[in-house]
């Protein structure tokens, strides 16, 4: 089995690039992002946080049924695209168009946020 790592010219030298500089990329504005994936996975993971803050916190809420659903789809959609035009200025049609960007690890995300959801409500407000 064989690694790729990425190899970056400095001074006439091919050093490996540092994983430090996606996250870099990630909590800068207005980054470039050549390498596509590299981009959908950045949105990817920051969509597992997301649903995993917004399940503690509706938990935390005694926020049940169609609402908390609801709400957690805006949220999680909303935050994922305004992060990608307002913050990033990324060009949608660039990384396959806003459904892409949507779509991009929503379904994982929605699982972590049920699973974190029912933990805390169940044990804060069942009897």
């Amino acid at each position: 089995m064989s690694t790729k790592t990425k190899l970056t010219e400095k001074n006439g030298l091919l050093k490996p690039e540092s994983k430090k500089t996606v996250w870099i990329k990630a909590f800068s504005s207005n980054s470039d992002w050549p390498d596509k994936e590299e981009f959908l996975d950045v949105i990817y993971w920051f969509r597992q946080v997301i649903g995993i803050l917004l399940g503690i916190f509706w938990g935390l809420l005694p926020l049940k049924g169609f609402l908390g659903l609801a709400l957690f789809a805006l949220v999680n959609t909303g935050v994922v695209y305004l992060y990608c035009t307002s913050i990033q200025n990324i060009d949608e049609e660039e990384f396959g168009g806003t459904w892409e960007l949507t779509k991009e690890g929503f379904m994982t995300s929605f699982a972590g946020f049920l699973v974190t959801w029912i933990i805390i409500y169940s044990g804060l407000y069942e009897k």
